[in-house]
């Protein structure tokens, strides 16, 4: 299917957007959310609890502990198990459905469980169009392996996850990403991202990063993309309300021509324990910044979600889930000025424009 380095042929996926039941018209997207997760594991990240809190980190998962786990949800390890709770993201599925939502990108890569089956189960039961992710999570979860490997094999392996079908599965992906970096950026992370822009070059596919917790980390990341050929433009910036705080960086990194993403919605926190210099803005705070980036004209770019990643964030649990930015962020953006046709650009048109394949 492909003649030669850097020259692509058309695959069959070109103007398409590929599911894990197989290949959509992009207008079939309807309303996305660009960045969850619906079965991982996230143990890579597990924070020891504070002194003193060793029992509510081993304690079972209940309403009276319930402000403890949302302030410090990466020191109960039963939390980080979203994969044991496959029947309750099922019903999440059904709610956003019912909601409004269309599909959903699952962002789960190598290194955090990844689990195709379960993603084409869930959308043969809800409904909701499943978008899987290729490719490799932080250096933290990388085997020796992967870290061995040249740019070349890893390029080898993410092409075939998308044309053929990944974890010995027939299910292919139809993002690369979340494409995983720390701070700094790690050599076997710099590999997977040349690895990435290489096979975003034969096939014309979405890209997905995870940039570090650092405001030079997005920056860093997409220079290294575009060095090794990527297209910038097709790939998407995660986290940056985490990550870029400063109206003037903000806007000198929305230059770079990346799409923007904003994806931590119904996450506050008093203490964000990846970077405690950060201060985790509120839904509100997020709404402002998407607000600024309109004035700005970056409309276009701008993609929105949750990554929910742990247990407590599902309805079930005491939750926001699936469907809180239908539900409750949409009324507050049009409450801020943010018009309806600013709205379905934000959730239908620039994903469905990220999404197709070129």
């Amino acid at each position: 299917m492909f003649i030669g380095q850097g020259r692509r042929t058309m695959p069959e996926q070109s103007g398409k957007v590929q599911t894990v039941l197989g290949l959509i018209e992009p207008g079939q997207l309807g309303r996305t959310m660009t960045h969850e997760h619906l079965t991982m594991t996230f143990e890579c990240s597990h924070v020891p609890p504070a002194p003193g809190d060793e029992g509510l980190a081993a304690a079972p998962i209940e309403m009276k502990h319930l402000h403890w786990l949302q302030q410090n949800p990466y020191s109960h390890s039963e939390n980080l198990l979203l994969n044991q709770e496959i029947e309750a993201v099922k019903e999440e599925l059904l709610c956003y459905r019912k909601a409004g939502g269309g599909s959903i990108v699952e962002n789960t890569t190598t290194g955090i469980t990844r689990n195709l089956p379960v993603l084409r189960k869930l959308a043969k039961e809800t409904g909701v169009h499943i978008i899987a992710g290729a490719g490799y999570y932080v250096d933290v979860t990388h085997s020796d392996e992967t870290r061995k490997m040249t740019v070349e094999k890893l390029t080898d392996i993410i092409v075939s996850e998308v044309l053929h079908g990944a974890d010995g599965t027939d299910i292919r992906c139809g993002v690369i990403g979340e494409i995983g970096t720390s701070w700094p950026i790690t050599e076997s992370e710099k590999k997977v991202l040349r690895a990435t822009a290489h096979a975003q070059t034969q096939l014309g596919c979405p890209v997905i990063i995870h940039p570090g917790r650092n405001k030079a980390a997005p920056g860093e990341a997409i220079r290294i993309l575009q060095e090794a050929g990527g297209n910038i433009s097709k790939t998407v910036m995660s986290h940056l309300d985490r990550t870029l705080f400063d109206q003037q960086e903000l806007l000198e990194f929305a230059k770079m021509g990346s799409y923007l993403e904003y994806d931590l919605f119904g996450t506050e926190m008093l203490n964000y324990p990846f970077n405690l210099d950060v201060d985790m803005p509120s839904d509100s705070q997020r709404v402002q910044a998407l607000a600024f980036l309109i004035r700005e004209g970056y409309e276009d770019r701008i993609l929105i979600a949750h990554d929910i990643h742990t247990k407590h964030r599902l309805t079930k649990y005491g939750g926001h889930g699936f469907s809180h930015i239908l539900k409750n962020i949409v009324p507050k953006m049009l409450s801020r000025g943010i018009t309806q046709n600013q709205v379905d650009k934000i959730l239908i048109e620039n994903p469905k424009q990220w999404l197709t394949f070129k």
